[in-house]
C-alpha cells in the first residue's frame, strides 16, 4: 500500500478544492436524520467562517452562533462522487479542537448505490473520532448491520500526548477481511470478521468508500458543551492521502 493514488495538501488558500470535496449542508433534517442521527447541535455550512484553506491547512471551525435555528455552526466535507476506493491506506495529519461537547472525526462511508442501500448496511469506518474533553484519546471503529451506533466494534487509544496542541497522523490500512488502525504509524487495533457479533455481516469487502472530515457539536458520543467550552474551535488538516 505504497502507491499514492489521491491526495490533498491544501496548498491554495480559499475554498477547498471543488475537484476533491463537496459539502453536507444543514442540521440533518433535509436528509431525514435531524441532528444527523446523533442528537447533534450544529448546522453545517460551506461558509468560509466554517471551512477554508489557510496557511497550508484545511481549517474547519465550529462556532457558537444562532444560524437557521441551530445554536452552533460547523462544516462537513466529503469526497462522495469525486473519489471513492475499496481497500488501501487512508491517512490524514490533523490537529484537533478541544473542549467538552466537541466531536471531530475523520471517517468513511460505503457507496450507497445511488440511494438503493442505506446505513448501516453500507458500512462505516471511523478512522479517528475524539471526545473534546479527552484530549489524549482517539477512537477507531466500524459500524455495520447489527453492530452500529452504540454497538459499534471499537477500540480507543491513549497517546499520552495532546491531540489539540500538535498534529498527529491518523490512518487505516484496509484489505480483504481486515482493517488496521494507526496513530503516528503505531498499530493500535486490528478489526476482522472474527471480531463481529455472532450472526452479523462483514460489509467491508463489498464496495468503495468515500472520505469525510467534520467537527460536530454535542451529540450522543461527545455530550453537550458546557460553560467551560471555548468557541470558536478549529480542526486543522495538513493533508489527506490515499494509497493502494
Amino acid at each position: 500500500m505504497n502507491n499514492l493514488v489521491w491526495e490533498d495538501n491544501f496548498e491554495i488558500d480559499g475554498a477547498p478544492d471543488a475537484n476533491n470535496w463537496t459539502y453536507e449542508i444543514g442540521d440533518g433534517t433535509a436528509q431525514g436524520i435531524p441532528g444527523w442521527g446523533n442528537n447533534e447541535f450544529q448546522y453545517y455550512t460551506s461558509r468560509p467562517e466554517n471551512v477554508k484553506v489557510e496557511n497550508g491547512n484545511l481549517v474547519i471551525t465550529a462556532r457558537k452562533e444562532t444560524f437557521s435555528g441551530s445554536g452552533y455552526t460547523s462544516a462537513r466535507l466529503l469526497t462522495k462522487g469525486l473519489f471513492q476506493q475499496k481497500y488501501g491506506r487512508f491517512e490524514a495529519r490533523i490537529k484537533l479542537p478541544w473542549g467538552q461537547g466537541l466531536w471531530p472525526a475523520f471517517w468513511m462511508l460505503g457507496d450507497d448505490n445511488n440511494g438503493a442501500l442505506s446505513w448501516p448496511q453500507i458500512g462505516e469506518i471511523d478512522i479517528m473520532e475524539n471526545r473534546g474533553n479527552e484530549p489524549t484519546i482517539t477512537h477507531g471503529s466500524i459500524h455495520g448491520p447489527g453492530y452500529s451506533a452504540g454497538n459499534a466494534v471499537t477500540k480507543s487509544y491513549d497517546l499520552n500526548a495532546r491531540l489539540d496542541t500538535q498534529f498527529h497522523v491518523y490512518g487505516i490500512e484496509w484489505g480483504p477481511n481486515y482493517i488496521n488502525y494507526y496513530v503516528d504509524d503505531v498499530l493500535y487495533n486490528q478489526i476482522t470478521p472474527e471480531d463481529l457479533p455472532n450472526g452479523t455481516e462483514w460489509v467491508f469487502n463489498d464496495r468503495e468508500f468515500y472520505i469525510i472530515l467534520n467537527v460536530a457539536v454535542g451529540g450522543s458520543f461527545a455530550g453537550a458543551p458546557n460553560i467551560n467550552t471555548v468557541f470558536p474551535q478549529t480542526m486543522e488538516v495538513d493533508y489527506v492521502k490515499v494509497y493502494n
